[in-house]
């Protein structure tokens, strides 16, 4: 398969999608998410133009890429998982940007089995 042309996006979701890294599907965030580790005592935030990372001195960190024009952040559900502390996800997930789910599929995934009357079904 060849590369040449292919957003760096599309290759990213082809790996995710293949089963080959799952865990490399990117979450996106607010970034208002590091306002909490600015200036704090024993927390770094430094940045490129494109990426950065959020440091706790000797404890953690997390890289993350940052979106045009910066008020988007983003990172792998991966590094959510392993890199940031149970404390802190609440906190992230509290700043994750996603477009409006449809509730009723995902009361569905959250409870299989279950029962949704969503109205009649008709052809899209």
């Amino acid at each position: 398969m060849t590369t040449a042309g292919v957003s760096p996006a599309t290759l990213l979701y082809r790996r995710v999608l293949s089963g080959q890294s799952p865990l490399l599907a990117p979450v996106f965030v607010d970034a208002a998410v590091l306002e909490r580790y600015s200036g704090r005592p024993g927390f770094s935030i430094v940045r490129s133009d494109t990426i950065g990372r959020l440091k706790k001195e000797g404890a953690w960190s997390l890289d993350f890429g940052i979106s045009p024009p910066g008020h988007v952040i983003h990172l792998s559900v991966g590094d959510m998982i392993s890199r940031l502390p149970d404390g802190e996800r609440d906190h992230w997930v509290g700043h994750i940007l996603a477009p409006p789910l449809s509730e009723n599929l995902t009361k569905a995934q959250l409870s299989p089995g279950g029962c949704i009357e969503d109205g009649d079904t008709r052809p899209w």
